[in-house]
């Protein structure tokens, strides 16, 4: 069922350069007013797993964390689960469909090569402007965060939608216990609106983004067959011992880069929002910054992998239990194939 969590914030973006003082009408900012969310009713658990592939939910909890996950029925499209979080953020934030500039999905699983999915979600909502969507695998989200505030900023848009939505059940091969156990499905989704700021850490909202990639690195994880190669089976393929390895390394480079950006230091966080990977890499991440568990939202135990969704997925979830709160500061952090990864720095 829908998930709808309460938010109203701003947002702002430190200077890449410093600079003369802003004026004292501000700077643009994209201000983060909404969030929403989707699940998919059916939820597999590692027991019932182990009933279709050789495994065991010890097996899967000791090397993930994970303990279940959600899976889309037929009808469960990336467009319909991206319509239903894009509708959850709307309603949080007060607006409606017609009000939208803007809707970027970041999905590795589309319903189609083309239209995009971001264009299905705009027709289904009845939205204006345009809409496109964004691949980046796992750090989909954060890398269609970064465009977003950069429309915002540049005046091209007045407010926008940016979604993560997946459906990776249907790239697995359920006969490989190595990858078919890690991913879920769902949908998150954050309505950002321009509004103004000072132009320094204090700010509320995006304060910055950091994106990166190395295609050298593309083998570690992908997906073997696409719409140029139907002789290729299409299932996900990854190095897990490798993609670890450079998990930890090239996060902590990325969240100590925002952080610095912005002059603010890990005691200044009051949250880290993690790509929902694996619990290793995340307390590996934590340690590194040296967080405490209990300013890390985890929800990888409950919907493994979403890829592009987890993070807004996470944010959702934390932000409805009461935890995450308005004035807080949020690092968000992912990598994914490609290798791609980045962070983005923002107080609610």
């Amino acid at each position: 069922m829908d998930q709808l969590v309460e938010t109203t914030a701003s947002a702002s973006r430190q200077p890449a350069e410093p600079g003369p003082a802003p004026a004292p009408s501000g700077c643009i900012r994209a201000m983060l007013a909404g969030i929403g969310a989707y699940l998919p009713e059916t939820v597999v658990t590692n027991a019932d797993l182990a009933t279709r592939v050789d495994t065991s939910d010890e097996w899967i909890r000791e090397r993930s964390g994970i303990r279940q996950r959600h899976i889309a029925q037929p009808h469960e499209t990336c467009t319909y689960m991206a319509v239903r979080a894009a509708r959850a953020a709307l309603a949080d934030a007060g607006e409606t469909p017609d009000q939208v500039d803007v809707i970027i999905v970041a999905t590795a699983t589309p319903d189609q090569a083309f239209p995009a999915t971001a264009v299905r979600v705009q027709g289904e909502l009845g939205a204006g402007g345009f809409a496109f969507d964004i691949s980046a695998a796992c750090s989909g989200f954060v890398y269609a965060l970064s465009l977003a505030d950069s429309l915002i900023r540049s005046g091209q848009a007045q407010n926008a939608l940016v979604i993560g939505a997946e459906v990776f059940s249907r790239l697995l091969n359920w006969q490989d216990r190595g990858t078919c156990v890690l991913f879920g499905d769902g949908a998150g989704a954050v309505f950002l609106r321009s509004g103004r700021g000072r132009g320094h850490g204090t700010d509320r909202g995006i304060l910055s983004t950091h994106l990166h990639s190395d295609g050298r690195l593309g083998d570690l994880l992908y997906v073997d067959g696409a719409v140029g190669r139907p002789d290729r089976p299409g299932h996900l393929v990854m190095n897990g011992r490798e993609v670890f390895r450079h998990a930890v390394t090239h996060l902590s480079g990325a969240v100590t880069e925002a952080l610095a950006a912005n002059g603010l230091t890990a005691a200044d966080v009051d949250w880290l929002v993690p790509h929902q990977a694996n619990a290793r890499i995340i307390d590996g991440v934590g340690r590194k910054l040296g967080l405490p568990a209990e300013r890390v939202v985890v929800t990888v135990d409950r919907h493994a992998n979403t890829s592009a969704a987890s993070i807004p997925l996470a944010l959702a979830d934390a932000y409805a239990a009461g935890r995450i709160r308005r004035g807080d500061l949020v690092l968000m952090e992912a990598l994914g194939g490609g290798l791609t990864w980045g962070s983005a720095l923002v107080r609610l």
